[in-house]
């Protein structure tokens, strides 16, 4: 298989920064994002990362954005990644699209951090080239790209993908389709655990992070992690494990609830376990 061509969905931090790694691999990227201004802001934020890459020795920002292009809808090419909302629904409406609008031998992936692959490949009639490729953020920096195998992705779309992503310079491991497959069904407990030690009044925020950073040789604690990632997804992914495991010890903390009603899910919003300046 070859990937010359990458469709990338999505133009937000995860999307904005999958579509810089594969740029920088050499490669034509399609951009794509419904929300009005969102391809013009990722192209914006790439810019000033790849400024940032180049001042210790990192790829020409010129050349690199030169790869790029904003894309009106879903265009032909040789793989999608798609990194939108995690929303079951939403995917697999996009995964269904993808699938009428791209060649019959073009890989769909998808940067799920939890749902299911096999029911996104549901919603194809190709399921043995849907997989998984689940980034991390900050794309750019961080190595491990999760290589997620639905029940039907054959042997073939799995090597091309776990080579694939040693071309983007990252590190594969693959997994197989369980909710929140290793990295999520790992991670979410652990901050989900650190929200009900501050709900209970364990300890405050700045304290229970710092426990975990020095305690246990973490680069950032996993309240100011959730804020990170978003706390809006941090409860998302908790509901896929409660109800894919079946088990009510996944169930979102109250706290992480309460402040996603409250609009406040992290850096993304200006608060949520901590404050950000915008």
């Amino acid at each position: 298989m070859s990937f010359e061509h990458v469709l990338v969905i999505g133009a937000g931090q995860m999307g904005g920064g999958i579509a810089q790694v594969v740029a920088a691999s050499g490669r034509q990227v399609s951009l794509y994002d419904a929300a009005p201004g969102a391809v013009e802001r990722g192209l914006a934020a790439m810019g000033k990362s790849l400024e940032k890459l180049a001042e210790k020795g990192g790829a020409d920002p010129a050349d690199v954005l030169g790869r790029v292009s904003a894309a009106d809808d879903l265009v032909a090419a040789d793989l999608m990644i798609e990194a939108v909302v995690e929303d079951a629904a939403v995917k697999a409406n996009l995964f269904h699209r993808a699938d009428e609008l791209l060649p019959p031998e073009a890989v769909l992936a998808s940067n799920t951090s939890s749902i299911p692959i096999s029911s996104l490949a549901a919603a194809t009639s190709r399921p043995d080239r849907v997989i998984g490729m689940h980034f991390f953020n900050p794309v750019p920096v961080l190595k491990l790209v999760e290589v997620v195998r639905g029940r039907e992705t054959s042997d073939e779309t799995a090597e091309a993908i776990t080579e694939l992503a040693r071309e983007f310079g990252k590190t594969p491991a693959v997994a197989n389709d369980f909710p929140g497959f290793v990295s999520n069904r790992i991670l979410m407990p652990f901050i989900n655990e650190a929200v009900w030690a501050l709900h209970d009044g364990v300890a405050d925020a700045e304290a229970i992070d710092t426990i975990a950073k020095l305690g246990f040789a973490h680069p950032l604690g996993p309240l100011a992690l959730a804020d990170l990632i978003g706390l809006d997804t941090c409860v998302a992914i908790m509901n896929v494990l409660r109800e894919g495991l079946e088990n009510e010890r996944y169930a979102p903390c109250p706290l992480l609830e309460e402040l996603v009603a409250a609009g406040k899910v992290g850096r993304k919003s200006g608060a949520g376990f901590f404050i950000y300046s915008q």
